[in-house]
């Protein structure tokens, strides 16, 4: 890890300069302070605000930064985490994206200044490189709800292929032909795998995909209305989540649309909210808490110390098909 004596060393000044730059910016010539920041950059120096509570012992706090906290799913995943470090003595801090790389930069960098355990990660970018800067910090991580095979840590996800080929094969199977995919932001892994799914078990099948901006109920209400122009109108949509499938009910029965008998709706995450729907929905079940948990034991794991390398791992679950009353046969 890099340290202020690093820093130092490097930009030619004292240690006191260095943590003036930091702490007291006004303090330090113009000049001075533009080379110790450059020096900064480039080595990729975070301040350790926790160095006290670091001196005692280990830091008892992990991090978990997801997707969107209004998402009932990542609550839950949330619980399971909680549970796991409670278990362990350790104390967990909740963060949300919003599903934004900016917020997930600023997220990352506090946390690296914290000095936290180590962090349980929902990344907007799946790319890996909104983690370069993040990585410098040597603070462990573990991804959850997905995996990044560019980036060499641990993981626990759900085969988002099968759990999409679930959904669309039901459709298909209770006699649909016109199915409509009411699909997230292409940017977040999941979105993409679902809908790769989605293609591989409607091959003989009209097929339209809609995109929303966001993964929320209005965006659900948005795909809703469009899905209502539609001619021919699809008899069946799977949506990416749950939220988004509450949506386009909420649209359907306010138009007065029959659910199922004019329009099936699948959804995806099972949240609390989808079998206490007006409609209860049908929906492919993922294992939130037992993913937070899994995710939580795993950096627990790793951070323990010792001697022996790290081992990372991948945890993939299958997910399942979840059949109510918003799907039926097609007679």
């Amino acid at each position: 890890m890099v340290g202020i004596k690093d820093v130092a060393r490097r930009a030619g000044v004292s240690i006191g300069t260095v943590s003036n730059v930091v702490n007291r910016p006004h303090v330090v010539s113009p000049a001075t302070r533009s080379r110790v920041l450059s020096v900064i950059e480039e080595l990729g120096y975070v301040r350790d605000e926790s160095a006290r509570q670091l001196r005692a012992g280990r830091s008892r706090i992990m991090a978990l930064l997801v997707l969107d906290l209004g998402n009932p799913f990542f609550v839950d995943v949330a619980r399971g985490a909680e549970e796991a470090a409670h278990d362990a003595g350790l104390n967990v801090i909740t963060c949300n994206s919003g599903q934004r790389l900016d917020l997930e930069a600023s997220y990352l960098s506090m946390l690296a200044e914290q000095r936290v355990r180590g962090v349980l990660l929902s990344p907007v970018d799946t790319s890996g490189e909104a983690l370069q800067t993040f990585q410098r910090s040597g603070i462990p991580y573990v991804f959850v709800d997905r995996k990044i095979p560019a980036v060499k840590a641990s993981s626990v996800s759900v085969d988002d292929v099968a759990g999409g080929a679930l959904a669309a094969h039901h459709l298909v199977e209770t006699g649909h032909r016109r199915i409509a995919f009411v699909n997230g932001p292409s940017i977040l892994t999941q979105c993409r795998d679902r809908e790769a799914g989605v293609r591989s078990a409607v091959a003989d099948v009209e097929l339209s995909v809609l995109e929303t901006a966001a993964l929320d109920v209005a965006s659900g209400r948005d795909a809703g209305a469009r899905l209502l122009g539609m001619n021919p109108r699809p008899t069946a949509v799977f949506c990416v989540n749950d939220l988004l499938a509450l949506g386009v009910l909420q649209t359907m029965v306010g138009a007065g649309v029959r659910v199922p008998a004019e329009m099936a709706i699948v959804g995806y995450d099972d949240i609390e909210f989808a079998g206490a729907a007006a409609v209860p929905l049908t929906s492919v079940r993922q294992p939130a808490k037992r993913l937070g948990r899994t995710a939580a034991e795993l950096l627990i794991a790793e951070t323990a110390g010792g001697d022996e390398p790290v081992q990372h791992q991948e945890v993939v679950f299958a997910p399942e098909l979840v059949v109510r009353e918003s799907t039926r046969v097609v007679r």
